[in-house]
């Protein structure tokens, strides 16, 4: 594998003429855009400054034949793709178009509605839905309930362009199986945009989160199965054991690949699986052991 690919693709996603790309300029225009992609075919359409950050950008061939030379030439060169002499990330993206949502009765909006299939309410707690939204951005209020279609729960974020990329990358996919209780055997989500803009979350409990309030009362009754915080003897708060790591890779010098992490994780015991993704600009990382791991 050519040096340097590593930090541009995954290839673990099917080939699509959307392209996703990462670690755009601030305020990147659409010329600039387009001027990176045509020496590889014909731009039918764009969408720039998505995401928390405003540095990811979407970017339509005519033909998914284009889209694929794109990341096949990257993929063998040894110069990466540039903007304004930044390096951009480059990856296939689960959609099949950039529709723009015109016109099509399902206006974006910056909170989701959320349905999940396949559990009971009880099965999927608030901090792995939290976990996984968190992903595609600041997550500023969460609030679950039940009605006729399911599990269902509201995800607000900052602005509609993020809740746009959330959805547009989980709806029809599944909650990772490790999140999941052991009987689960897959937990499919079904995503819409909300007529809701700002959620009203009056406690902190197991049904609803606010994330951006940490006055909020909690409401005591309402919270199950979380344990109070214990001191160490240096008096400072104790994580609880787990066997998932989540990691946050930061100031790389080099590709971080899920064999970088496996080489550095097993050193401490048996990997058994590791999950990377971005989140607020930046690469993280689950990795998860066959027993707890303790805080040191």
């Amino acid at each position: 594998m050519p040096s340097g690919s590593a930090t541009q693709f995954r290839y673990t996603q099917t080939p699509s003429k959307v392209l996703h790309l990462r670690n755009m300029p601030w305020e990147c225009t659409e010329e600039e855009l387009v001027e990176l992609c045509k020496p590889f075919g014909r731009v039918v359409n764009t969408m720039c400054n998505v995401g928390a950050n405003r540095n990811q950008a979407f970017v339509e061939f005519a033909d998914q034949n284009q889209a694929i030379s794109m990341v096949s030439y990257y993929a063998s060169s040894s110069e990466p793709a540039q903007v304004r002499g930044k390096t951009v990330y480059i990856q296939y993206s689960n959609r099949q178009e950039i529709t723009n949502n015109k016109g099509t009765g399902d206006s974006s909006g910056n909170v989701l509605l959320v349905t999940f299939e396949g559990v009971q309410p009880n099965e999927v707690t608030i901090e792995v839905i939290h976990l996984v939204f968190s992903a595609y951005g600041f997550v500023h209020k969460i609030a679950t309930f039940e009605k006729a279609a399911g599990f269902q729960a509201l995800i607000q974020y900052t602005d509609a362009p993020t809740a746009l990329e959330a959805k547009n990358s989980l709806d029809g996919r599944s909650i990772p199986k490790y999140l999941l209780p052991e009987h689960i055997s897959a937990c499919h989500m079904r995503i819409t945009f909300s007529a809701h803009k700002d959620l009203n979350i009056k406690f902190q409990s197991h049904r609803s989160r606010d994330y951006t309030n940490p006055y909020l009362p909690v409401n005591q009754t309402a919270i199950e199965g979380i344990v109070q915080p214990t001191l160490g003897p240096d008096g400072k708060i104790k994580e609880p054991e787990s066997n998932v790591l989540l990691a946050s890779i930061e100031n790389m010098q080099y590709a971080v690949t899920v064999d970088v992490l496996h080489t550095v994780f097993s050193a401490f015991g048996t990997v058994q699986k590791i999950a990377m993704f971005e989140k607020n600009g930046g690469m993280q990382a689950l990795i998860q052991y066959p027993e707890r791991c303790r805080s040191s």
